[in-house]
C-alpha cells in the first residue's frame, strides 16, 4: 500500500452507517485467495457486495455509488470514512485493510473497532480514529444535511474536528504508530532507520 506522510487531513467523508460492519462485507473472501498486491485490486473490491448486484450491477441507494459520494478519493475527497460501531469486527484478513487503502481512504472514524483491523489498518497507512458514540452520530447527522461537510484530522495534535459545528475531540494513537504514519514508515523502515542505534547496542 502507498507510504503517505500523515499531518492534516481536511476532506469530505464517506458515511458507511453500518455497525458491525465486518471484514467480510469489506472485502468478500473470494478475494483473499489471490496473490497480487495491487492496490487497484483490492480497492475495486471493496465492500463489493453491497455496492454490485451479483450480475455486476451498481446498487444505486448503496452510498457509495450515490453520487454525492461516488467520487473516487483523492485529496480532499472522500478520503475519510465514518463508519458505526465495532468497524472491522469478524475474521483478522489483513486483505480488509488492504481494501480500504486500495480504495484510496485514509482514515476511518468510529466509535470503536476490533482490534487486529485497526491494527491492520494502521500498518497499511489507514488512520484510525476513536470518537465517542455522540460526537460520531453528530458527524453522520452533519453528512446527512450536507455531503459536502469537511472534516478535519490533525495527527500532530490528535484532534478530529467537524467543520460543520465546529466541534473537536482528542482521539488517541500508540506514539510509534504516529511517528510511523508522520514519516510514512513502515515497521521494516523504522529498523532501517535506526541501524545503526541497533548495531551500536549490539556491540556494547
Amino acid at each position: 500500500m502507498a507510504k503517505q506522510k500523515f499531518n492534516i487531513i481536511k476532506s469530505t467523508c464517506l458515511p458507511i452507517a453500518i455497525d458491525n460492519c465486518n471484514t467480510d462485507l469489506i472485502i468478500p473472501a473470494r478475494y483473499l485467495a489471490s496473490t497480487t498486491r495491487d492496490p487497484k485490486f483490492f480497492g475495486d473490491a471493496f465492500m463489493h457486495d453491497l455496492r454490485y448486484t451479483a450480475d455486476g450491477q451498481p446498487v444505486s441507494d448503496f452510498v457509495l455509488n450515490r453520487p454525492e459520494f461516488s467520487e473516487t478519493p483523492s485529496e480532499g475527497v472522500n478520503q475519510i470514512i465514518v463508519g458505526g460501531k465495532n468497524w472491522g469486527s469478524g475474521s483478522s484478513r489483513e486483505h480488509a485493510a488492504w481494501a480500504i487503502a486500495g480504495y484510496g481512504v485514509r482514515v476511518v472514524i468510529s466509535s470503536s473497532f476490533a482490534d487486529i483491523h485497526r491494527n491492520n489498518l494502521l500498518n497499511c497507512f489507514v488512520l484510525p480514529v476513536i470518537v465517542t458514540p455522540e460526537f460520531q452520530a453528530e458527524l453522520f447527522d452533519s453528512i446527512a444535511k450536507d455531503p459536502k461537510t469537511i472534516v478535519t484530522v490533525d495527527v500532530p495534535n490528535q484532534t478530529v474536528t467537524n467543520e460543520a459545528t465546529g466541534h473537536s475531540e482528542k482521539f488517541e494513537i500508540n506514539g510509534y504508530k504516529k511517528y510511523c504514519l508522520e514519516n510514512a514508515l513502515d515497521d521494516i523502515d523504522f529498523l532501517l532507520e535506526n541501524q545503526d542505534k541497533i548495531i551500536a547496542w549490539e556491540n556494547k
